[in-house]
């Protein structure tokens, strides 16, 4: 089975050690595609390649990135791992949920530093949010160990699954990238309507739109539909 669509995020990671357990992890189940976003450490460094073990080739072709929206530009379908609620209509899907998933599109899933995890904003692009379910009195695992539990979980479900999807093929959902050019367009079309007069309440309502947004799965032609009907808003009568 191939899983070469299939990517993993670490999101300012803070111990090498967690850092080559990751990629150990990963390789353990199948998995080749590892990113970090603004890592704490020197990237990569000796104790990141010492607790990889077999793992080095991941840590040496892995990408590096100094923000989120960056990493996601090939991304299809992101889930965000999060070891607490969120009061935020997001979509949450469980472990056994992902089987609902199409492997065959750019599955990314996110993981958040060891010390905080991932905030509102930075969950906010996702299309879905991933609990591991664990004590209730005690739910925070271990960034690497979180990663595992999760690998094993996709690497069994996609090595079982045929991916019998019977969607049209002339349906075909916007990418990231398509989604975050169409975000931006909308954000400068209300930026020259005057649209944030409330300057402290602007980043909350970004957020909160891009989150819409995602949880749409919108199409290409919708994408060009919205990007045209923003576009229209700005002309004048």
């Amino acid at each position: 089975m191939n899983f070469n669509n299939i990517s993993f995020i670490l999101h300012k990671p803070q111990l090498s050690e967690n850092i080559g357990l990751c990629a150990r992890g990963m390789k353990n189940f199948g998995f080749k595609n590892l990113s970090l976003i603004d890592p704490k450490p020197v990237f990569p460094n000796d104790k990141v390649i010492a607790t990889s073990v077999g793992a080095k080739d991941l840590i040496l072709k892995s990408k590096v990135y100094q923000n989120l929206e960056k990493s996601l530009k090939k991304t299809d379908i992101l889930i965000a791992t999060s070891a607490r609620f969120r009061n935020k209509n997001v979509k949450h899907i469980s472990l056994d949920g992902l089987k609902k998933i199409n492997f065959k599109k750019k599955v990314t899933f996110l993981f958040g530093s060891e010390a905080s995890g991932l905030t509102n904003n930075e969950i906010s692009y996702a299309d879905y949010t991933l609990q591991i379910p664990s004590n209730n009195n005690f739910r925070s695992l271990n960034l690497s160990h979180s990663l595992v539990i999760v690998a094993q979980a996709v690497a069994s479900l996609v090595s079982k699954k045929n991916n019998e999807f019977q969607k049209s093929k002339k349906i075909q959902r916007a990418t990231k990238n398509e989604v975050f050019n169409m975000i931006n367009f909308c954000l400068s079309n209300l930026e020259k309507q005057n649209f944030f007069k409330q300057k402290a309440k602007k980043p909350i309502m970004i957020e909160n739109l891009r989150s819409i947004f995602y949880k749409m799965e919108l199409s290409q032609k919708e994408i060009r539909i919205l990007s045209s009907v923003f576009a229209g808003l700005t002309k004048k009568p």
